[in-house]
C-alpha cells in the first residue's frame, strides 16, 4: 500500500487499514486493525454490540471527530491517501463517505430539499441540474416511483422506511464513492428492510459499501466481504478477528470464534 498525505484526487473507493486504533479519553476502543476493503463491493461488519463496529465505520469518514476527546492511530487511506493527513478536509471527505445512520435523520424540510441539501453546499444553483440530481438520487434509492409527484412535502410525513431511503437518497446525491451505514433497518419491518437492500445490493456497482449490521441474514444476503469484530473482556480493546469472502466466512469461517457467533453460540 502507497499511502500519501496529499490532497484527495483519485476516485475509486478502496479503504486499507493499517494498526488502526480508537481510543476515547484513556480507554482504547479498539486496536490493531488492519482491513483492505475493496471498492465496488459491500463490506459488512459483523460482531456483538460493543464490539467497536460503529467506532470502526466512523474511522473511514472521521466522524468520530466530532464526538470530543478520541484519537486515531495508525493509518486509514482511501485511494492511497491517510485521510487523517493535515491536507485532506474532513468536509470534502464526508462529501465522498457519505453516512447513513441508524435511525432515520432527514432534515427538517422538504423531500426535494433534503436531497438538494448536498449538491447546492457543492455550489450547484440550476434547477434544471438539480431536478435532474434530486431525480436521479431518488431513482437509485428506490423511492422515485413513491414521491415524484411530492417532492414539495416535508419530509417527517413519510414512512420510516422512506425516510431512511430519503436519506440513502440524500447521500448519493454529492455523487460520493462510498456509502456507510450503520445498522440503516434495525428499526424498519421486514418490507422496508427489503426495500432497504435491494438498492444497497444494486449500488455496490457504482460504489463502495460499509455497513454494520447484526442480522446475519442480512450480512449474507448483501455483502461480498465479512468483517468480525470482537471484544473479549472490558479491559481489553476489541480487535478485528477475521475478515473474508461473505460466503466462506458463513459457510467455513477460519477462527473457531467467528463460527462460535455467526452460529449463535455467544453475542
Amino acid at each position: 500500500m502507497v499511502t500519501s498525505t496529499a490532497p484527495l484526487t483519485e476516485q475509486s473507493g478502496t479503504f486499507d487499514l493499517s494498526d488502526v486504533s480508537v481510543t476515547y479519553g484513556k480507554e482504547t476502543a479498539i486496536a490493531g486493525v488492519n482491513v483492505h476493503i475493496p471498492a465496488q463491493a459491500v463490506t459488512a461488519l459483523i460482531g456483538p454490540s460493543g464490539c467497536g463496529k460503529s467506532t470502526l465505520l466512523r474511522c473511514l469518514n472521521r466522524m468520530n471527530d466530532e464526538l470530543g476527546d478520541v484519537a486515531v492511530g495508525g493509518v486509514v487511506a482511501l485511494d492511497g491517501v491517510d485521510i487523517y493527513g493535515k491536507a485532506v478536509d474532513p468536509v470534502e471527505l464526508r462529501m465522498r463517505v457519505g453516512q447513513v445512520f441508524q435511525k432515520p435523520n432527514p432534515f427538517p424540510m422538504s423531500i426535494y430539499d433534503n436531497v438538494a441539501y448536498g449538491p447546492r453546499t457543492q455550489g450547484i444553483r440550476s434547477r434544471r441540474e438539480l431536478d435532474g440530481i434530486i431525480e436521479d438520487s431518488l431513482k437509485r434509492a428506490a423511492l422515485w416511483t413513491e414521491v415524484k409527484g411530492l417532492l414539495k412535502k416535508h419530509a417527517f410525513e413519510l414512512s420510516g422506511g422512506q425516510q431512511q431511503r430519503l436519506c440513502i437518497a440524500r447521500a448519493l446525491a454529492t455523487q460520493p464513492e462510498v456509502i456507510l451505514m450503520d445498522e440503516p433497518a434495525s428499526a424498519l419491518d421486514p418490507i422496508s428492510t427489503q426495500q432497504i437492500e435491494d438498492p444497497i445490493d444494486e449500488l455496490k456497482s457504482e460504489v463502495t459499501g460499509g455497513i454494520v449490521t447484526h442480522n446475519m441474514q442480512q450480512a449474507a444476503r448483501i455483502s461480498d466481504q465479512t468483517a468480525f469484530m470482537l471484544r473479549e473482556s472490558m479491559d481489553r480493546p476489541a480487535q478485528l478477528i477475521e475478515v473474508g469472502p461473505t460466503k466462506e466466512m458463513f459457510t467455513n469461517p477460519s477462527d473457531a470464534r467467528t463460527e462460535a457467533y455467526i452460529t449463535g453460540r455467544f453475542g
